[in-house]
């Protein structure tokens, strides 16, 4: 059975918005399809966006303008995979345009949607996850204290 997962992200009135700054962010990513709603509904004019598909780095998403109802916490996060610190910096800087890039910590950043986001090194969870319970540690420790992360930083906790 083929089945596929993918997120539907709730906005109030922003959800095409969103679609356009997520896609300028990520390659290979697009916005699919739009539909619209076609009268006024729950104080969303006729001709505004209801649901915005799009791909981010190829994965669907669904972005849906339903209202005000509901806002993003931390409690879901989309954790992006970075090779280089050159990648850290992109994403850091990129999803915390318009946003307070001071209310992260550990690598997490909130994007001016208010939807969460871990900019992460690849590196990262192979040093939490070492059978050297001392190493671990030291990067855990030196994690803590910094808010976008710095893969030299870690390295050197790590080597101790």
């Amino acid at each position: 059975m083929n089945t596929k997962i993918a997120p539907c992200l709730w906005f109030d009135d922003q959800a095409e918005e969103a679609a356009r700054f997520y896609t300028a962010i990520f390659p290979d990513s697009k916005i699919t399809a739009i539909s619209r709603y076609p009268q006024d509904h729950y104080g969303k004019p006729a001709g505004a966006a209801m649901l915005v598909a799009f791909e981010l780095s190829g994965k669907p998403f669904t972005a849906l303008n339903g209202g005000p109802d509901f806002k993003f916490s931390e409690a879901i996060s989309f954790q992006i995979e970075c090779a280089t610190q050159e990648e850290v910096d992109y994403y850091w800087t990129r999803l915390s345009e318009g946003s307070d890039p001071e209310a992260g910590q550990c690598g997490w950043v909130k994007d001016k949607f208010g939807l969460s986001w871990q900019v992460v090194p690849k590196v990262l969870p192979e040093m939490l996850m070492d059978p050297d319970a001392a190493k671990a540690q030291r990067v855990f420790q030196a994690m803590l204290g910094m808010k976008k992360l710095e893969i030299a930083d870690l390295e050197r906790a790590f080597a101790g």
